[in-house]
């Protein structure tokens, strides 16, 4: 954990400020090599389960969800991932930082979350590599 000033600025705080708790039910979307471990660690120490992969066909609290650039249309992602998200649950969008190639321009998150009926929070980072937002449905 790195603690500057009194404040958690490691893994933890994202995964706070994204909105993650004990006893959560998390599916997991866009899982590869490129992920930041620390982060997925921190998710599920804050949830205290495992996060469910793709073949969970269960009503979850909130989707982890890994996207980069290239992947296919974000909006279909989103309005999928809602059909398992339970009333009051959230997505948490994790996409690549600046230094990254395949990074995830702001409008286009933007325009898939509006599509979709989602609100976006500000963006978190969420190790070196990787900002999250957390989407949840308009009231």
């Amino acid at each position: 954990m790195d603690v500057v000033g009194g404040t958690d600025r490691g893994p933890g705080a994202a995964v706070a400020k994204l909105g993650f708790k004990a006893g959560q039910i998390v599916i997991e979307f866009g899982y590869d090599d490129d992920v930041d471990a620390e982060f997925r660690s921190a998710v599920e120490s804050a949830v205290t389960a495992g996060l469910e992969d793709e073949d969970y066909d269960g009503v979850v609290d909130a989707v982890l969800l890994w996207w980069r650039d290239g992947e296919g249309d974000l909006t279909d992602e989103l309005v999928d991932a809602l059909t398992m998200v339970e009333d009051g649950g959230f997505i948490a969008l994790l996409t690549p930082g600046m230094r990254r190639a395949d990074r995830v321009e702001a409008p286009d998150v933007q325009e898939a979350c509006t599509t979709s009926g989602l609100t976006a929070s500000g963006a978190v980072p969420v190790g070196p590599d990787w900002q999250g937002q957390r989407l949840v449905g308009r009231k």
